[in-house]
């Protein structure tokens, strides 16, 4: 489902810092015999802890305002204002969202042959300016291999909501950390290849400012996405039992040994990082090293480019588009939306997300 790219700090807006060169998930080894097992009561209270935030993502039904602190934003205030009046960031018309996701998704090239793949769309505020580029929204399109970028600013974006459930209940880790941290440690190796040294909160200062301390230690419930392989799965990891799951839409149990050293070793980092944030380790010692992540039998996803979506829903990308650039805490709000608004579609909306649709600037005219 997704790629892992860097995330370029504002004061490095050239390339991206590091590329994992994750290959598509097929090439990871598939289990011929798999042990099934009994869900235990406490796995069907997370799955249905987590098939709850799911339906609230995809419905959009959130309840309540968002009460973040007030963001200094750029110019195009009066088009923010307008828009508002429409219902709410819960309520935005569907073609809103589509026009949204053609501005964010598009990539012009100039007679050069250059891109305006850096171009930074995206100012999310909170701990510190988490930037999305162009190129992360891009990845957007239907059946492209989504950016890690976009997963962290969903992730962010959640924990910002003002529900209970996200203000007590659930935190989502964004993935940043750890998929830097595979990329060090390749195949689950404790100690870099390339730094000669064991995995350390602060050897990725970048990324730390992103990460919510508090609710790290205090929220009995941590949602972490990892990829691996160009694959995207789920850790559930419950706080207080200091006891970790897996959702996996391909696999019953882990599907290679490397992939059982690759869990070993992101459990450590899940670990330090509770640590890190003054928490208590999920296992102590050289245990720590072998924190134990049983699989919770799921439904397998029906696609190679969707992982954990059982169906064709390319709609989900559109949603995504605008639930990010529309967001709240996007600095660049106004902006988002005095471009989107100026989007006119010449094209019937159904076949927008069709994989045989090219959009080039014939099929759309600007205000």
């Amino acid at each position: 489902m997704a790629r892992t790219a860097s995330y370029v700090p504002k004061t490095d807006p050239g390339v991206p810092s590091f590329s994992l060169g994750f290959t598509d998930s097929s090439h990871e080894g598939a289990s011929t015999q798999e042990t099934e097992r009994e869900k235990s009561p406490e796995a069907a209270n997370l799955i249905e802890q987590l098939d709850s935030l799911v339906q609230r993502i995809a419905s959009s039904a959130a309840k309540g305002k968002n009460t973040s602190p007030q963001i200094q934003r750029e110019t195009g205030g009066e088009s923010s204002a307008k828009f508002e009046t429409l219902g709410g960031m819960n309520q935005i018309p569907d073609d809103m969202k589509q026009k949204c996701y053609i501005w964010g998704t598009r990539l012009k090239e100039d007679a050069d042959g250059n891109t305006n793949e850096y171009e930074e769309m995206c100012t999310l505020i909170g701990q510190g300016e988490y930037i999305l580029m162009r190129m992360h929204l891009a990845s957007l399109q239907a059946k492209s291999d989504i950016e890690s970028q976009i997963v962290s600013a969903i992730c962010l974006i959640l924990n910002n909501k003002n529900e209970k459930r996200f203000k007590e209940q659930i935190y989502c880790l964004p993935p940043d950390i750890v998929c830097m941290a595979l990329s060090d440690h390749p195949n689950g190796e404790f100690v870099s290849p390339k730094t000669k040294k064991e995995f350390r909160v602060e050897a990725y200062p970048s990324f730390i400012p992103f990460i919510d301390r508090k609710k790290l230690t205090s929220h009995p419930y941590i949602f972490a996405p990892v990829c691996y392989s160009g694959h995207w799965w789920l850790w559930l990891i419950n706080t207080r039992k200091r006891k970790c799951q897996i959702l996996d839409p391909l696999h019953k149990k882990a599907p290679t040994d490397e992939r059982k050293a690759i869990n070993k070793f992101t459990g450590y980092v899940f670990s330090r990082l509770i640590t890190y944030a003054g928490g208590e380790p999920l296992q102590k010692g050289e245990r720590e090293k072998e924190i134990k992540s049983p699989y919770v039998k799921i439904s397998g996803q029906k696609t190679s480019y969707d992982c954990a979506v059982y169906e064709e829903v390319d709609h989900y990308r559109v949603e995504y588009a605008s639930r990010i650039l529309f967001s709240e805490m996007n600095k660049q709000r106004d902006r988002a939306i005095r471009e989107s608004s100026a989007i006119r579609l010449s094209k019937p909306s159904s076949v927008l997300l069709s994989p045989f649709c090219q959009i080039n600037s014939a099929d759309i005219e600007t205000g």
